[in-house]
């Protein structure tokens, strides 16, 4: 990892901030993409000078544009891609409240939406390493409620199948150019995506009754791993759940 230049996404907390800690411990430079100025400044700090704070809504493409323009300038050409921001609005599809077209439009702006706003704005970067002849990666992070009834969360569910079959159709396009591709399915971790809701945490609390579940970084161990093969290897889909979660 060392010299890379990885743009993670959703940085401020969970998955995302625990991919950036792994990343830049591996040798990576990292910018630190996600909405809270004040996380992502923090995790700057904690990190140290192998780390950038750029504080941009990824559901806005303007400022997604703006957050590739500074990346360049500070650290240089990325070669390294996670898309881990996401957000969960759970409710049941006809209770008032939190099951609402708003709660259910952000959530699509957000996973879908940003993903792609991400992809578009650093393709170009990706293309190019590859053509030098070095690694270039794009790890989508979905979910495994992508394939599973979700009830309580049915949108999280359909953006999280739309992130997977985004990255299957990136793949097709990608692997012969020589840019990897890969699709990140977790099971039950431990992060703010369900602790930021009552209905989220009473769920979490019984999860843990039942099963040990993951912490996020076990997850960022696995995204080091998969970036980290030789440039002829790639994971395509990858799929880390807790032993007892079936």
């Amino acid at each position: 990892m060392d010299n890379r230049i990885a743009v993670i996404t959703g940085a401020s907390s969970g998955i995302g901030a625990a991919v950036a800690v792994k990343l830049a411990e591996r040798g990576a430079r990292v910018a630190l993409v996600a909405r809270r100025k004040d996380r992502v400044e923090a995790l700057r700090d904690q990190i140290g000078d192998r780390a950038i704070a750029v504080a941009a809504d990824v559901s806005d493409p303007a400022e997604v544009e703006a957050a590739r323009s500074r990346v360049a300038a500070e650290l240089g050409r990325v070669d390294l891609v996670v898309n881990a921001a996401g957000i969960l609005v759970p409710g049941l599809l006809d209770t008032p409240g939190p099951g609402t077209p708003a709660d259910w439009r952000r959530q699509l702006d957000v996973n879908v939406s940003g993903l792609l706003n991400v992809f578009h704005a650093f393709l170009p970067d990706l293309q190019a390493a590859a053509a030098a002849g070095g690694p270039a990666d794009l790890v989508n992070v979905s979910s495994v409620a992508a394939a599973r009834i979700e009830p309580g969360a049915a949108v999280y569910a359909a953006t999280k199948a739309a992130v997977s079959h985004l990255s299957r159709n990136f793949r097709n396009e990608l692997a012969p150019r020589n840019i990897r591709v890969t699709n990140l399915e977790p099971g039950v971790v431990v992060t703010e995506l369900l602790s930021a809701s009552e209905l989220g945490t009473a769920w979490l609390e019984d999860m843990k009754t039942k099963i040990d579940p993951l912490a996020a970084a076990d997850v960022a161990e696995v995204v080091a791993f998969a970036v980290s093969r030789p440039i002829h290897v790639s994971l395509p889909e990858i799929t880390v759940v807790p032993t007892r979660q079936v």
